[in-house]
């Protein structure tokens, strides 16, 4: 039976887990170093420093990004991205930049564990790990466990819009 990812509590006690029982090693940069170094989320980087949020995604974390390539950013309608880099729309853009990000280190080997996660928004994502795939709500992920020192980073192929209030 899938499994409910929801309380922090939960989560620190899976990430320690996680942490002893893991075989890979980090690799030496952050997040955010190791998506720049990858060249293909450049639009990525340019929303997490208007938001504000580099600094939160250099920490220690622990995190998983589910990070959308600068490709599942031209898929969003024109002027989408324009309009949320705007400073007027910085709460917007947090909103949908910290509905990517799950507040543990959480391979593909864990993710697909889940049919749900909360996200550092307080919003759930869908996870479907059905179909030889892995699916994050309407999103595909493309590439899987690219570590980092404070977590992994999912790629997926289109940018998470957390549900309306």
């Amino acid at each position: 039976m899938p499994r409910k990812f929801t309380n922090l509590a939960a989560t620190a006690a899976f990430v320690a887990a996680t942490m002893v029982g893991a075989t890979a090693r980090a690799a030496d940069a952050d997040i955010v170093d190791t998506a720049v170094s990858a060249g293909q989320f450049t639009t990525l980087a340019a929303a997490l420093d208007a938001a504000g949020l580099v600094e939160t995604l250099k920490g220690a974390g622990p995190f998983t990004v589910f990070a959308p390539t600068d490709d599942a950013f031209a898929k969003l309608p024109a002027g989408t991205v324009e309009t949320l880099l705007e400073p007027e729309n910085k709460a917007d853009l947090i909103a949908v930049l910290t509905y990517h990000v799950i507040p543990a280190s959480l391979p593909a080997s864990e993710v697909v564990k889940y049919d749900e996660a909360e996200t550092v928004n307080g919003a759930r994502i869908d996870i479907d790990a059905g179909g030889g795939g892995v699916k994050v709500n309407d999103a595909t992920v493309t590439s899987a466990d690219v570590m980092a020192s404070n977590g992994v980073i999912h790629v997926i192929d289109t940018v998470l819009i957390p549900p309306s209030e």
